[in-house]
């Protein structure tokens, strides 16, 4: 059964650091490219980041390029977002997922940026 847990999220004020986590099970993580998403509130869901399955290559929406990084450990079967210089808009529920096409499976963490 495929589970993606994320965690790591909170409250953190502007300009502050979060490093998100999602710990992979029940396929073959090593095999996927992999993908982090945020929905903020009142919108829809959009693509942050995305990491190839060698980590060889790395991609970001603009708005967060600079600030946030993307990594993984085949090892551990978990992907991160080191995410810095957090803004407000930032806000948002953040998902792992394997396709960019996929629903988000597990709960999500949240993010919340406010002085």
């Amino acid at each position: 059964q495929v589970q993606l847990v994320e965690s790591g999220g909170g409250l953190v004020q502007p300009g502050g650091s979060l490093r998100l986590s999602c710990a992979a099970s029940g396929f073959a993580f090593s095999n996927y490219w992999m993908y982090w998403v945020r929905q903020r509130p009142g919108k829809g869901r959009e693509w942050v980041s995305t990491i190839s399955a060698d980590s060889t290559s790395t991609s970001y929406e603009d708005s967060v390029k600079g600030r946030f990084t993307i990594s993984r450990d085949n090892a551990k079967k978990t992907v991160y977002l080191q995410m810095n210089s957090l803004k407000s808009e930032d806000t948002a529920m953040y998902y792992c997922i394997r396709a960019i096409t996929e629903i988000p499976r597990g709960q999500g963490t949240q993010v919340t940026v406010s002085a």
